[in-house]
């Protein structure tokens, strides 16, 4: 089930009824409501995979209670690395196992030596690398005691599975969201408005840009080779604009989604298209998993406490395995790879924390300096999305190189409408302004319209449903499903 479908649009005031009906009985039985409503969500993908998610959840819940239980250090660290080869082998064998074994045979072919195999088809699950990151959170802060071990499992099965967040995140931290599900909650109107605020939001950017943005870009990488420069640049900038638009949108609709039932999810996006160097914008682009790598992986490997080749030995590893986590192609981890390098020289310089505050802050237009930093950070993102959306690193090498000698100075043309493509660059018109006067909240509706008269702000918000029902067609999955 996806959130952009009818489907979705039928389950969720369901769920939200039965759910704040049960709010005069037991807390238990709204959690019950979550996990039967979570685990209906995942199952209408496939059911089959189902049995993963309960398999994590009860070998997590499983260590957690034994890891209270004992205070031996030498079980304890066991009991985590039970968690870790568990959670992580189920995640390799999935997502890795193919690429693993082709790049093997491959390099034995380098060297003359012919090997015959067959590949098995593995279905890779919906959202697999995003809760088992989550699972693991929790083994690990159990483990160094920064988190009680819970006792109760049906709590506990709903932090894994609660359905807003499951296949693509925000990740969420088992200190963060657990002890939400033992809090009595109690409904909010305010929260629940802002919630729905934020859900439109996130539905604009995923059916009105990234969906029809998708259409363009899925034209120009296909045909690349047909395209002169003006067109391939346009479909990089597209991209850009797809991949943020659809995951944001996805994260919106999640927070939205959860505030609607009295839960709070950390943020995801930070208008990092309003980063002013490459620093900023990783502050600002998945937080969740970031943050994740900074926390559980980044600091345990020395942080930045050592010297300068340590800090860019650790930053290397983080950026890699990022890269990785995406997928299991080359062109991720050159992905990854790019931006450490891009990112290294600031680092270097100890200038990684320049930017912390909101550009512009305060001002309705940026200086001429900023624009200059806006604009270069976006066009260094861009050139390294090349890679991310390129099926090999040699199709983005070559998309580079016809950047690079292909005629520039034409007007960019695809095999779309005319008429769908200005459309397209007017939507984008909008939601590049909307962004820009919103960017001081959460999210660009949270405070944007407050001020205003109600008759102005709802018509903004009717004409965002506008361009959302026109701009509306097939339903089409988020991106990080892949995931």
């Amino acid at each position: 089930m996806i959130f952009n479908s009818i489907d979705f649009a039928l389950f969720l005031p369901i769920v939200f009824i039965l759910y704040w009906a049960l709010q005069e009985y037991a807390l238990r039985w709204q959690n019950i409501l979550i996990v039967f409503a979570s685990y209906l969500f995942y199952g209408w993908w496939d059911w089959r995979f189902l049995i993963l998610i309960l398999f994590s959840t009860l070998v997590d819940y499983t260590i957690g209670v034994y890891l209270g239980q004992t205070t031996d250090e030498k079980k304890r660290k066991y009991l985590l690395w039970t968690s870790l080869a568990v959670n992580l082998g189920i995640l390799g064998f999935f997502k890795y196992y193919n690429f693993f074994l082709d790049n093997f045979i491959t390099a034995f072919q380098f060297f003359g030596t012919e090997i015959t195999y067959s590949s098995i088809k593995i279905i890779l699950p919906v959202g697999i690398s995003f809760y088992t990151f989550q699972t693991l959170s929790y083994s690990i802060d159990v483990y160094k005691k920064k988190l009680e071990p819970t006792h109760d499992f049906i709590a506990f099965s709903a932090f894994v599975s609660f359905f807003p967040q499951l296949v693509a995140g925000p990740i969420e931290r088992a200190v963060h969201l657990l002890p939400q599900f033992y809090n009595k909650r109690t409904f909010d109107y305010a929260k629940a408005v802002d919630g729905l605020r934020q859900i439109l939001w996130g539905l604009f950017k995923k059916i009105v840009i990234a969906d029809n943005a998708a259409q363009i870009v899925n034209d120009v990488f296909t045909y690349y080779d047909q395209y002169p420069s003006s067109t391939l640049i346009m479909g990089a900038i597209f991209f850009s604009l797809q991949i943020y638009c659809d995951f944001s949108g996805y994260s919106d609709i999640a927070i939205g989604t959860s505030r609607l039932f009295g839960f709070d999810l950390m943020q995801n996006f930070n208008f990092p298209y309003f980063s002013r160097d490459i620093a900023e914008f990783w502050r600002r682009w998945h937080i969740s998993l970031s943050t994740w790598f900074r926390d559980y992986l980044y600091i345990p490997l020395g942080g930045s406490k050592g010297g300068i080749a340590m800090k860019v030995r650790n930053t290397c590893i983080i950026f890699l395995v990022s890269g990785f986590w995406h997928g299991a192609n080359w062109t991720f981890i050159a992905w990854g790879a790019i931006n450490a390098l891009l990112f290294l020289p600031l680092l270097i310089r100890n200038r990684n924390r320049t930017f912390t505050d909101t550009v512009a802050h305060g001002r309705i237009l940026p200086s001429l300096k900023e624009v200059f930093q806006l604009s270069l950070t976006f066009v260094l993102v861009t050139f390294g999305w090349i890679f991310f959306r390129s099926d090999t690193i040699s199709d983005a090498l070559v998309y580079i190189a016809r950047i690079v000698t292909q005629e520039f100075w034409v007007v960019p043309h695809t095999n779309l409408s005319g008429d769908f493509v200005i459309h397209v660059f007017a939507a984008v018109f909008f939601f590049v302004y909307i962004e820009w006067v919103g960017r001081g909240g959460k999210f660009a509706l949270e405070k944007l319209g407050l001020s205003w008269s109600k008759l102005a702000r709802r018509s903004l918000y009717i004409l965002v449903c506008l361009f959302i029902f026109l701009f509306f067609g097939k339903d089409q999955a988020f991106i990080y499903f892949q995931f």
